[in-house]
């Protein structure tokens, strides 16, 4: 089985592992950062690699799922700026503790 839910050809999925990584550079254990994915996208299917997805890079897609700047909209934190007000920026709860997108064991 793969650590991802969602239906994809290999390199979606190595796209999908690319946005675990940067989230894993975060500070995250890669269960939670595969559950993260999993959540936002494991019940979608996705054309082969590069799906219209990959217009965006795994960075912009990693901070989207980690990171909120409070205002409930979807707005991604514009990390890209050369000095970013990270003020205002707030970690997004991980998905529930029974949620399916956990298909790795989580570090005690």
């Amino acid at each position: 089985m793969s650590e991802f839910l969602m239906e994809a050809d290999e390199g979606m999925l190595g796209f999908f592992s690319a946005i675990a990584d940067v989230l894993q550079s975060f500070g995250i254990s890669r269960a939670e950062a595969v559950a993260r994915v999993n959540h936002a996208w494991g019940d979608q299917k996705f054309d082969p690699y590069p799906d219209l997805m990959c217009h965006e890079d795994a960075e912009y897609w990693a901070h989207g799922l980690y990171y909120t700047d409070g205002s409930n909209d979807g707005t991604v934190v514009a990390y890209w700026e050369e000095y970013p007000d990270r003020s205002t920026w707030r970690i997004t709860p991980p998905p529930p503790a029974d949620s399916p997108a956990w298909t790795l064991p989580r570090e005690s």
